[in-house]
């Protein structure tokens, strides 16, 4: 049975379960456009609070135009300064071998990925990788993904999904990829928490750890992107676990949420 102690904490301030590399974690989600930016922003400022030196790598960006302002520079906009290192870029919005394919570009390999945030961490107390899209979306090819990083790199990943109906099968799919490859889950960070939840969204705060098996870390509220950075870095702690470096607790959030 799982323990129910928390996890050890590394310097980063992040939960750690044996065996996994402490420092790195990969923040992947249920799908695209459901907040991974501006979940990463969060622990990332949480961490530079705490005087943490933090690294941003994202493999593939995509649906960027070369001199548009990216996914990294958007975490350093809200969190403050961080290492960005961003492998590849491609101005078409689709997966990235695809968008590579079609740019006559070069493609991103999960050992390029790891690679890169294997020498992040000699600097960094924190390196936060990034994914496109959800844990399957291909990097290339033959078929690489963010999954293959994270098993290369022995990480953790921290998974961000929507509030709402159907998110419980999409966590539950990658939950069960994750667990067949040995790939360890943080927890679940609900991605954007409607400022009305529905019904579903209210019981899928009780239901997400159960679909997960790893507990539920967060929930950021709608809009937070749109805040002034001062405020964004004042109210992260508001909506992320002490496992993050937080202090929101999901009993007592669930039970307000009714």
């Amino acid at each position: 049975m799982r323990s129910s102690r928390p996890p050890p904490r590394d310097e980063a301030g992040m939960g750690r379960e044996n065996g996994m590399t402490p420092g790195v974690v990969i923040v992947s989600g249920t799908g695209t456009e459901i907040g991974k930016t501006v979940v990463t922003a969060a622990v990332a400022a949480l961490a530079r609070a705490r005087g943490v030196g933090v690294a941003v790598v994202k493999p593939a960006q995509t649906g960027v135009g070369p001199d548009e302002p990216g996914d990294v520079g958007e975490v350093a906009r809200l969190a403050g300064p961080v290492h960005g290192v961003e492998l590849a870029r491609y101005p078409e919005p689709l997966a990235p071998a695809t968008a590579a394919r079609r740019a006559g570009a070069p493609a991103v390999r999960p050992r390029d990925a790891a690679d890169a945030v294997a020498k992040a961490a000699v600097e960094h107390g924190l390196v936060l990788v990034e994914g496109a899209g959800g844990l399957l979306v291909r990097f290339d090819d033959d078929g690489g993904t963010l999954a293959d990083t994270a098993a290369l790199l022995d990480a953790p990943v921290l998974l961000v999904a929507p509030a709402g109906l159907g998110t419980l099968n999409g966590v539950a799919l990658t939950a069960e990829v994750l667990r067949a490859r040995g790939v360890g889950l943080l927890g679940v960070v609900v991605g954007s928490w409607p400022g009305c939840p529905d019904l579903a969204a209210r019981c899928n705060l009780t239901d997400l750890p159960a679909v997960a098996g790893a507990p539920l870390l967060g929930a950021v509220p709608e809009g937070a992107g749109g805040l002034s950075p001062a405020v964004f870095r004042r109210r992260a702690a508001d909506w992320l676990a002490p496992e993050l470096g937080g202090r929101w607790d999901a009993a007592a959030f669930t039970a307000a949420a009714g």
